[in-house]
């Protein structure tokens, strides 16, 4: 079973990501990694920390020679912020009247409040540093070491960015072909296919970074080809649908999620929502001409891309604070600021290929096993006979 965990503060020495399942034999590219780190961090709107970091993966184990052994893997990305946060951040004890840059006013909107009634703590940094958006950094990578995993297969996860704020693709843009998908800059600020509407949307970016405030938006993330049957119906937290959708949510700032059409199939007939069903004797395979379903019925795939998006609400960092109330005097203030992004949408977008192509890895592993990359070559060979068949 592919499994993960991370560990790591925003302004600690480093991120530490543990992945566990990956077969043996499967190839390393580390550029490729290192890519995706360094995708994560671009963006229009991005703040002064992008500056600092220059995200990379240093490979502590599970790996030699280029290939993974089949244990764990486990890696290291440094972050070169700690030299400024040595004494706040520092492991050991402190000489008292150290300034450790405490913070005791919330705000709104991020874990601040919630966190320190949680842990029963009077400096929210105590829970700020793990919640903050740095940790993805490390999600990212892992999802990176799986779409290694899923490049072999031939599978791609790709995204792009349908709104920002107000400012939206025009409808000929909404749903791209995944090909199109796939073919966006990897590099690119805003990840958005609408030339027009991203001029809006770097405007509205701007705009509000001169208001001291912040913008969220729509980002769609798409998996091709994937195969029928991952996932499950037969119980609640095997259904893939669940699975992509809480992998999703648990990007930072994300709100909500979508499968498909899901939004607009609420206010629509029933004939107006379910893909129809073809089957072609020259491939033989059954298909569909739309894909309202984005690739997923009843938890399961069935064989059409996957597609979700995901709402990501604005971050809640402002230059220009709300109020709030300090935990210790219980006086009125405006929130604290700590250094921040005007958007992060475009980089939620790496986020969701990362949480995508970890969920879509794991179904895959689960459905066709193996403890070495031969052994799941020859599973996977198996089942597309088949299918063949079927």
């Amino acid at each position: 079973m592919l499994r993960f965990v991370t560990s790591g503060e925003s302004h600690g020495k480093g991120l530490i990501g543990v992945l566990e399942g990956l077969p043996a034999g499967l190839s390393m590219d580390l550029d490729f990694i290192n890519l995706q780190l360094h995708r994560r961090q671009l963006g229009y709107g991005r703040g002064g920390r992008m500056r600092i970091e220059k995200d990379q993966v240093e490979i502590m184990s599970g790996v030699r020679h280029g290939k993974t052994l089949g244990s764990p893997i486990s890696f290291v990305i440094q972050n070169r912020d700690w030299a400024n946060w040595q004494l706040p951040m520092a492991v050991d004890t402190v000489p008292e009247g150290t300034n450790v840059r405490s913070v005791t006013r919330p705000r709104p909107g991020h874990v601040d409040l919630a966190g320190a009634l949680k842990f029963q703590t009077r400096d929210i940094r105590d829970v700020l540093e793990r919640a903050s958006a740095r940790e993805t950094a490390t999600r990212v990578a892992i999802g990176a070491f799986c779409r290694l995993l899923l490049r072999h297969f031939s599978i791609q996860v790709g995204s792009h960015v349908v709104a920002i704020g107000r400012e939206r693709v025009s409808p000929e843009f909404e749903s791209l072909p995944c090909e199109e998908i796939f073919k966006l800059d990897p590099e690119s600020a805003l990840r958005c296919a609408d030339p027009e509407a991203a001029n809006r949307m770097m405007a509205a970016i701007d705009q509000a970074k001169q208001l001291g405030d912040t913008l969220g938006g729509i980002v769609e993330v798409a998996a091709s080809p994937v195969p029928a049957g991952l996932g499950s119906h037969t119980q609640w937290d095997l259904k893939l649908d669940g699975q992509v959708a809480q992998a999703l949510m648990s990007i930072p700032a994300a709100k909500a999620v979508e499968i498909g059409a899901g939004i607009a199939g609420a206010q629509s007939f029933g004939s107006e929502v379910h893909d129809e069903i073809f089957y072609d004797p020259k491939i033989r395979r059954f298909y569909r001409k739309t894909n309202r379903a984005g690739g997923l019925e009843a938890g399961i795939t069935n064989g059409a891309d996957l597609r979700a998006r995901v709402y990501m609400k604005p971050i809640p960092t402002l230059r220009k604070p709300l109020m709030s109330v300090d935990i210790v005097t219980k006086e009125v203030f405006q929130a604290a600021f700590e250094r921040s992004d005007t958007c992060v949408v475009p980089a939620a977008a790496v986020i969701a290929e990362a949480m995508v192509s970890i969920v879509v890895t794991r179904a895959f592993l689960e459905k066709f096993g193996g403890d070495s990359l031969k052994e799941l070559e020859a599973n996977y060979a198996n089942y597309q006979r088949l299918l063949d068949d079927y």
